[in-house]
């Protein structure tokens, strides 16, 4: 079976700084909900934005659905890879929330008439369908933040990328996002959150990021009644 993401020996660094991966390899594999955890400033963004080409390491290689990512295959992994920044604002520019959603369709070439039921009918899925014609200013955090994922899922990724999705929801939201995630018919979700309750239901694995290197790779049930192992990495589990 091949691996949908695998990382092998990647180095990344800012310049005139140490690096801030230091070879990092793992392997996301079909069906997997994968958690990436550690602390503010561990790297996490930064793996995740390599992960996607926003940013090219050093040294190493990183495989999406068996093909090395580089600048000629860019644009096709892009394609295969849907990526929710921190701040859902990042996402969502257009004047309405549809438009929003049918943007990536329609740059890919999607019909119009296609991109639009596409985007109408995931608004309606995740209970956003009467602000369709809003903007996203006049959305709640919890509705910017299901809306821009609604953008990606237009688009049909088989690899969803969460950077931090709960920051700024409430538990109802957070709740209802776990909800949408779990019903989506994708291949491969990695999140990148410090919500280690939110994470223990969403995720099957966890990765904990430190000191630029994976340290530990368990499932996540076991790695949360672990606490010794979460202190030792700052990650008290009721904070």
């Amino acid at each position: 079976m091949t691996s949908t993401i695998e990382v092998q020996d990647l180095v990344f660094g800012y310049p005139q700084q140490k690096p801030v991966l230091r070879g990092i390899s793992f392997t996301l594999q079909p069906g997997e909900r994968v958690a990436l955890l550690g602390l503010t400033g561990a790297g996490k963004s930064t793996l995740l934005e390599n992960l996607i080409g926003l940013k090219m390491p050093q040294s190493g290689e990183i495989r999406v659905q068996g093909k090395k990512l580089e600048e000629a295959t860019l644009s096709q992994a892009r394609r295969q890879i849907g990526f929710c920044f921190q701040d859902a604002n990042d996402q969502l520019f257009m004047p309405t929330i549809l438009e929003d959603v049918t943007f990536g369709p329609r740059n890919y070439g999607v019909p119009p008439g296609v991109a639009r039921d596409r985007a109408l009918s995931l608004l309606a899925e995740f209970g956003l369908i009467e602000f369709a014609n809003r903007s996203a200013h006049e959305l709640s955090g919890g509705q910017r933040r299901l809306a821009a994922l609604a953008a990606i899922l237009a688009l049909e990724p088989a690899i969803l990328i969460l950077d931090e999705p709960t920051n700024g929801l409430d538990p109802s939201w957070r709740r209802h996002l776990a909800k949408v995630l779990s019903q989506l018919p994708i291949e491969v979700i990695l999140i990148a959150s410090h919500n280690l309750n939110w994470i223990g239901k969403t995720t099957q694995r966890a990765l904990i990021l430190a000191d630029g290197e994976i340290r530990v790779d368990r499932p996540t049930q076991d790695l949360l009644k672990d606490r010794s192992t979460l202190e030792y990495y700052n990650l008290p589990p009721d904070w």
